[in-house]
């Protein structure tokens, strides 16, 4: 237990890389809900008839607009929130911290990259997929590390 609350300490190199990364794909997944409703007010597309600014307006669903940047959030919640829980995970199985801290990165950069080339300015392929594939690798990495550490 000792050990644990060492890794799990501030003064852990790996642990400390990775609450500042987890705290700013925090606020990144929270200013897509900003974007969603910017985007919203913007093109006149509200999804509830109380949220309707005049009674002109009517409900509706399928602005290409705010649909893309809910794919994009979507896409965050898919892939952002097994990043938490792997990476804390990847934390306690000690790692160098040189390789730790640039996973963390590549995971936090490349899912910023994503929204930006996907929700704000969309750049064609293959960025998305680029910037999708990086965070994925990395996380998948760290998780068949906390695999290995579990089962030996």
């Amino acid at each position: 237990t000792n050990m644990v609350l060492e890794l799990l300490s501030l003064t852990n190199p790996v642990f400390k890389s990775y609450t500042f990364w987890a705290g700013v794909l925090v606020i990144k997944m929270l200013a897509m809900s900003m974007l969603t409703a910017i985007q919203r007010f913007k093109t006149k597309t509200f999804a509830n008839p109380e949220d309707l600014m005049s009674p002109k307006l009517k409900v509706k669903f399928d602005d290409p607009n705010v649909e893309r940047v809910r794919r994009a959030h979507r896409n965050d919640l898919e892939n952002i929130l097994p990043f938490f829980v792997v990476g804390l995970l990847y934390t306690l199985t000690n790692p160098s911290a040189f390789l730790a801290t640039n996973l963390f990165r590549a995971v936090g950069i490349s899912r910023i990259v994503h929204t930006l080339v996907y929700a704000v300015v969309v750049v064609p392929q293959p960025a998305r997929a680029l910037s999708f594939f990086v965070a994925l690798g990395a996380t998948a990495y760290m998780a068949l590390q906390v695999v290995l550490a579990g089962a030996f």
